[in-house]
């Protein structure tokens, strides 16, 4: 059979409303302005785009629908695209009937009659507005982790981040120097040690804080542990509940940190042990020698007001 195909196109370009039916079917935002910027045509998902019933839009311009220093824009991208008139894409704000700002991408052409001369501008639109909420989250979610990552770095005390899977997520400098030459070397060599096996770096003690810590979801544990001869305050804290965890681990034996610690832990004890207190007052004077006396006594009686 053979269809005749004059009629057909013929009667497709004198039937507006098959037109309107087919753009409004279409799920992306579509309008047609005429040269003078005034709005001709444009389906539903423009009426929801803009919260306008299709009467309130018809026959205005962008003036009348866009604060003016959102419509300055839009009358400036339109007269470019007139003057070169190439496809035109470009991001630019909308603000709705509500008055919700949103990020979108407009993508406009010209349209021409039948001698090829302009008639107007078709468009489209996208809203972007949740994709670059996104992204703006995440690009501060990346400069939040370059911030830290440097200033955990720039910490003497040690500091080790660990997954779910017990794998390093991040070091710094103070954890290696804490194991010793090989893992200083490590170190070096895969900066922040990424990737390393946990239980390969780290006593066996402190490895069933990270998965205890990491199984219970508790917020803290804390230890004070005897390892190569360093007295270490180990604290293993929940940063994403049993997902990420991370330590930050103190040497109490360097003489920078004694009088500090001594003073924090008196606070801390106070109300448990005024013996403790008294002594503290007596070996912050010359009497240095008993610091480790002092310490082993703030550490039980410390271990004690937690069992409390």
């Amino acid at each position: 059979m053979i269809y005749e195909e004059k009629p057909f196109n013929q009667g497709f370009i004198d039937d507006p409303e098959l037109h309107q039916k087919i753009i409004d079917a279409l799920p992306i935002p579509i309008f047609y302005r005429n040269q003078k910027g005034v709005y001709i045509a444009c389906n539903q998902a423009q009426e929801k785009l803009l919260g306008l019933q299709k009467s309130q839009i018809i026959g205005k311009t962008v003036f009348d629908i866009q604060p003016k220093e959102i419509a300055e824009i839009y009358a400036q991208r339109d007269q470019e695209l007139l003057d070169s008139p190439n496809d035109q894409i470009y991001e630019a704000k909308f603000r709705d009937a509500s008055g919700i700002l949103h990020d979108v991408v407009f993508n406009k052409a010209v349209i021409r009659n039948s001698q090829n001369e302009i008639t107007g501008i078709v468009g489209s639109v996208s809203d972007i507005t949740e994709r670059k909420k996104a992204e703006r989250k995440l690009e501060k979610a990346r400069e939040a982790t370059v911030i830290a990552s440097a200033m955990m770095h720039k910490i003497r005390a040690g500091i080790i981040i660990a997954d779910s899977e017990l794998k390093v997520i991040d070091s710094n400098e103070g954890f290696a120097k804490m194991f010793g030459s090989e893992i200083e070397e490590l170190f070096e060599t895969i900066p922040g040690l990424h990737g390393a096996d946990l239980k390969e770096l780290v006593p066996d003690v402190i490895y069933k804080m990270f998965s205890s810590t990491l199984i219970s979801g508790e917020n803290a544990i804390e230890r004070d542990l005897k390892i190569q001869n360093k007295l270490l305050h180990v604290s293993v804290i929940t940063i994403y509940k049993h997902r990420v965890v991370g330590a930050l681990l103190r040497d109490m034996s360097a003489p920078s940190l004694v009088r500090e610690e001594i003073i924090s832990r008196a606070q801390r004890v106070n109300r448990h042990n005024l013996e403790t207190v008294q002594k503290i007052a007596f070996l912050l004077g010359d009497n240095a020698s008993m610091t480790e006396e002092l310490l082993n006594s703030i550490i039980e009686s410390y271990k004690y007001g937690e069992d409390e």
